[in-house]
């Protein structure tokens, strides 16, 4: 079993004047394109897809007996495959409107962290100096970034979600202590969770002050000056995913910044939805660099809402108090993977264009002429479809009540099972007895694969209203 001259182990060498089979090895596109390979790139995603090929293309260009270069394409097919049947979450095109869609994992990751992450999927200098070879700050990347992007934070730390950075910041700073919060923003976040049961898990007690729509500074200072008053820290919680309205009254972060320095204590406060710097188009949503200069010692908030990256929590504020944080042994168990962390620093880099930003901008004309495109394409397949207004929302709990006008696309109520069934997975908003399909959150790129992907489910249906 020897190697042959001029050979490698498992392959006859090759004789003089033979032409080298790896120079049949098919282009990357063409591969992309071959019939047994294009439909799970159409399910999968170009970015799913992409390194599996490559993969498959080094392998035959080795040379080394592991893979023929004439079953490139047969062998890419296999493994995309696979992938496709894997168990894994699916792909699903979004064309309910809803921008931070809790149930589809709230935002999708731009083309920056996807790369990122690509980037990041082997060895990677997470804890590392490379220009001294010595052990670095964990995560120093995202950490500049969001001190870039937020230069009023003295200092930054990223968990788990946005729930673990309350938590940590509530334990670590007042852990069998109170901590005064007003009781209008003893919000629920979410499948059952409540705030009151998050920060008390931690070994904090929170004192509740004020009513449910209204709380005054007079009710924190009472709190304080109690007797036998034990307080660690005070607490805001923008109450993200609800509004109140009426007679109502809150206590502004920068006067609660004041009673804070006034009392020597720490003022976390938890914005929520990830906001880092004002927005004209959602003027009403607290962002951190306000926050912060209001006077807040800590801001919390999720990655995965309006700033669109991955699942995180995020930390700002002020050197001492993140340092407490990050000290603290719950921190260890709260920290983020590399993946994470790189996904997460390119969002920070690149917020302007993500996903999530360009959705919530996408503006009415453009997304009715998408909406006729795909109604009139639809018609042309004997298909009922009208275009018909219709308001998508932020969702994932950022900016309640706030509309963002669009369009939809109406077709019969019962494509919409078999739209959630198909590959791709389409997931539209039925209302009305209307399936209505809002191009808001769908790539524009993507227009022909949803057009395909209604038109084999209304093929499925036997009795399909016709026009």
């Amino acid at each position: 079993m020897g190697e042959g001259q001029g050979g490698r182990p498992g392959r006859a060498p090759r004789q003089p004047g033979q032409p080298d089979p790896r120079r049949g090895i098919p282009s990357t596109d063409a591969v992309l394109r071959a019939p047994a390979v294009a439909p799970h790139v159409t399910r999968l995603g170009h970015e799913r897809a992409l390194p599996v090929v490559r993969e498959v293309q080094r392998r035959a260009r080795a040379g080394d007996g592991d893979l023929d270069p004439a079953a490139v394409v047969a062998t890419a097919a296999i493994q995309l495959a696979a992938l496709d049947a894997g168990g894994g979450p699916r792909p699903v095109l979004n064309a309910t409107g809803v921008v931070v869609h809790t149930n589809l994992g709230r935002a999708p990751l731009g083309e920056a962290a996807r790369a990122a992450l690509l980037d990041a999927a082997g060895y990677a200098d997470v804890e590392l100096d490379l220009a001294t070879g010595a052990r670095d700050r964990r995560g120093g990347e995202v950490l500049d970034a969001l001190r870039g992007a937020v230069p009023e934070a003295q200092d930054a730390l990223v968990v788990g979600n946005g729930a673990a950075a309350l938590l940590l910041a509530t334990t670590a700073l007042a852990a069998g202590r109170e901590v005064v919060v007003s009781r209008g923003e003893m919000v629920e976040i979410g499948d059952g969770f409540r705030l009151p049961d998050l920060v008390e898990s931690g070994g904090a007690r929170l004192r509740e002050v004020g009513t449910t729509n209204r709380t005054h500074l007079r009710d924190y200072e009472d709190a304080l000056d109690r007797p036998g008053a034990d307080v660690g820290a005070l607490l805001k919680v923008h109450p993200s995913n609800f509004r109140v309205e009426g007679f109502v009254s809150s206590v502004t972060v920068a006067r609660l910044a004041g009673l804070a320095r006034e009392r020597d204590l720490p003022l976390v406060v938890d914005p929520g939805s990830g906001l880092l710097e004002p927005d004209g188009d959602l003027p009403d949503e607290p962002d951190a660099r306000t926050t912060l200069r209001d006077g807040a010692g800590l801001v919390t908030a999720s990655a995965d809402k309006l700033l669109g990256g991955p699942q995180a929590g995020i930390v700002l504020g002020d050197a001492d108090l993140v340092a407490r944080l990050r000290r603290h042994p719950m921190a260890r168990a709260l920290r983020v993977d590399k993946l994470t962390l790189a996904a997460l620093a390119a969002t920070v880099c690149d917020r302007g264009s993500t996903p999530v930003t360009l959705a919530r901008r996408a503006r009415g004309p453009g997304l009715r002429e998408r909406a006729d495109r795909l109604a009139a394409a639809l018609r042309g397949h004997d298909i009922e479809a009208e275009v018909v207004p219709h308001a998508g929302r932020v969702g994932g709990g950022g900016a309640p009540g706030v509309e963002l006008p669009g369009w939809a696309v109406a077709v019969p109520e019962d494509l919409a099972q078999r739209l959630r069934l198909g590959r791709p997975a389409v997931l539209p908003r039925v209302h009305e007895g209307r399936c209505l399909l809002d191009p808001r959150c769908i790539p524009e790129e993507q227009d022909e694969v949803l057009l395909r992907a209604v038109v084999e489910a209304a093929a499925d249906v036997p009795e399909q209203p016709r026009r």
